[in-house]
């Protein structure tokens, strides 16, 4: 037998063990107590649970729809809350693992059947959404009708056409806001550079933000002064300041803050990511889209309607018919999902995954452009099997969501830019994403090029079905009459139609007084002075090289345009041909054709 140690009849704690050795001696575990009777316990679970729910919904907002997976998200956290609450509440009553697991499902009753539900409910939603059994009806969320390019899409004015991506337009204004020391300081700009109609052009529109949660507590009572208006045919940006500030935006916080704003006058809503958007007096706007879910429980996403919020007075208006003035409801990025089910599910859903006939689509991009006060979303059109050409294009109304499809072999926007940019290779520009046009009945890329600082250095223009016709120019006009004298020599166009559409079109005929050159960007320039005139004609040599032959004193009928109706301020206007005296009316047309041949055989930018 072991000897025992025993001071006193104090054994320290231990205990004789099956083997006769001292184990530890167990204290017995005090019970917790619940809290009042089985009525308080409720309320008081109840009451915790809805706390957490209100702060919850405050933070994160959830739709109060079932259509809405944030909202079965929100459910199962409130069941959770209440649970561990109950147990809390009731004080670990039981016994073992099953004692234990008996008194949580004695608490947690309800909220497990509530939480089965949600599970039952979430299987059969998803299982209607399911695109393999719902093919048939996520084809047919987009409709589509045919179209004629040449017939539907008219050659648009110089005064229409959108220069500018959003990255320029970014740049834009934040040299303009830097201009002015009262706001730099204290605000910054919102990255979202929406394009809209405005007045009749195409311009990108934006807020102002607060500098920080600083900035927020100090100019808060005033709201945000202003917003920026970049005009993307002038590339002119403008601070448009408000007599009352904005104060119900994305850049607010608490009850301000435009999402919370929004919930809360339309907690069952679900909304697409808000538009600024200004009406035609300036009033500031946003356009907030409500979506909806039109196949099963969680599929078909669409939008119906949308709600109007002024900037200033958050004064919140829904509208299943949106006002005119608005320019976007539909987003890109919804456009080109719903067409990409048409085009992968409109043959059925085995077909996209075998043998894929007539599975198409859109391609990584997409633009926009202004038509008849309203802003078209484009986008090519590309067959599943090949992404090396296009099979045609879309153009959505992103007000209406009105989409036609116009059947036009060619070249992927990637490829149009690898070409514009190859002209102008040993300037390293780089072609912004290009807009679609119709430039003498052809459909035609249309695109920037920029430098190395993001400013606009050139322009640039593509043919759509024979993408190796490529002509550049330092100007619009100058891109044009190179892209349609291109399109002459390639027999495309008659010679008569290579003159150009836009801005106005003018021969005159003089005596030469004065030349002067000037290196740009590595091309030579000649600006050539007539007598009794105090401007100057800019012939780029890349585009006119026969301008080398010009000496003082030589008569000459040259060809220029005015893309508006004044002559420009700097005095110097571009020109795109000339003949001299006693050539016939062509000649300056055919010379430059021959010699914009010329250069694109030897690789030289033209």
């Amino acid at each position: 037998m072991p000897f025992v140690f025993n001071f006193g009849g104090f054994s320290g704690g231990f205990r004789p063990g099956a083997d006769g050795t001292q184990q530890p001696q167990r204290r017995p575990r005090k019970a917790r107590k619940p809290i009042g009777n089985a009525f308080t316990r409720t309320l008081l679970n109840l009451a915790v649970t809805a706390v957490f729910g209100l702060v919850y919904f405050y933070a994160e907002l959830p739709p109060i729809n079932l259509h809405a997976e944030e909202f079965y998200v929100f459910l199962f956290l409130l069941c959770a809350v209440y649970c561990v609450t109950a147990v809390l509440t009731s004080g670990f009553q039981g016994e073992g693992v099953k004692g234990y697991v008996g008194f949580v499902k004695k608490q947690c009753t309800v909220p497990f059947f509530v939480f089965i539900a949600m599970i039952a409910v979430i299987a059969v939603g998803s299982l209607s959404s399911w695109v393999v059994l719902r093919a048939g009806s996520y084809s047919k969320l987009l409709p589509i009708e045919s179209g004629d390019f040449t017939a539907d899409i008219e050659e648009i004015s110089y005064d229409q056409i959108p220069m500018l991506d959003a990255d320029s337009a970014a740049r834009l204004g934040s040299r303009k806001l830097g201009e002015l020391s009262d706001m730099v300081s204290q605000f910054e700009i919102l990255p979202t550079y929406n394009q809209i109609n405005y007045q009749g052009r195409p311009v990108r529109v934006t807020s102002l933000a607060y500098g920080d949660l600083i900035k927020w507590f100090t100019n808060r009572s005033e709201g945000l002064p202003a917003y920026i208006v970049i005009d993307m045919v002038t590339q002119e940006a403008e601070i448009v300041r408000l007599d009352e500030g904005m104060k119900y935006t994305t850049a607010e916080h608490f009850g301000r803050n435009l999402y919370r704003h929004l919930r809360f006058h339309y907690p069952t809503y679900m909304f697409d990511e808000p538009v600024f958007e200004i009406d035609e007096s300036g009033t500031p706007y946003w356009v907030c889209s409500r979506l909806v879910k039109t196949i099963g429980l969680f599929g078909g996403t669409d939008v119906q309607g949308a709600v109007l919020v002024n900037a200033v007075t958050g004064e919140c208006t829904y509208y299943e018919e949106v006002p005119s003035w608005v320019d976007r409801v539909y987003s890109s990025d919804l456009i080109m999902e719903q067409y990409d089910y048409y085009g992968q599910y409109h043959n059925g859903f085995l077909n996209s995954m075998f043998g894929q006939r007539d599975v198409t689509l859109t391609t990584d991009g997409w633009n926009y452009i202004a038509i008849d006060d309203d802003v078209y979303m484009y986008t090519g059109v590309t067959s599943v099997t090949s992404d090396q050409s296009n099979i045609g294009f879309i153009l959505s109304n992103q007000r209406t969501k009105e989409t036609h499809f116009y059947p036009v072999a060619g070249a992927t926007e990637t490829s149009a830019m690898a070409s514009a940019q190859s002209q102008v290779q040993q300037m390293r520009y780089e072609a912004t994403f290009p807009l679609l046009l119709n430039i003498a009945d052809q459909p035609t890329y249309f695109m920037a090029l920029k430098g190395d600082d993001g400013l606009v250095k050139m322009y640039a223009m593509v043919n759509v079905e024979q993408y190796q016709i490529v002509e550049t120019g330092q100007t619009l006009a100058a891109c044009e009459a190179n892209y349609r004298q291109a399109l002459a020599h390639a027999g495309i166009i008659a010679a008569g139609e290579a003159s150009v559409s836009g801005g106005e079109a003018r021969t005159q005929d003089g005596v030469v007084a004065e030349i002067r050159t000037s290196v740009i960007d590595g091309n030579t320039h000649f600006y050539v002075r007539m007598r009794d005139s105090l401007g100057y004609l800019d012939f780029d040599a890349a585009e006119v090289p026969r301008a080398v032959l010009l000496d003082v004193g030589d008569h000459i009928w040259y060809d220029f345009t005015l893309e508006g109706a004044q002559f420009p301020e700097n005095g110097i206007v571009p020109a795109t041909g000339f003949r001299f005296e006693g050539e016939s009316a062509d000649a300056s047309v055919a010379g430059a054709a021959s010699d914009g041949a010329d250069a694109a055989d030897t690789g030289t930018a033209s």
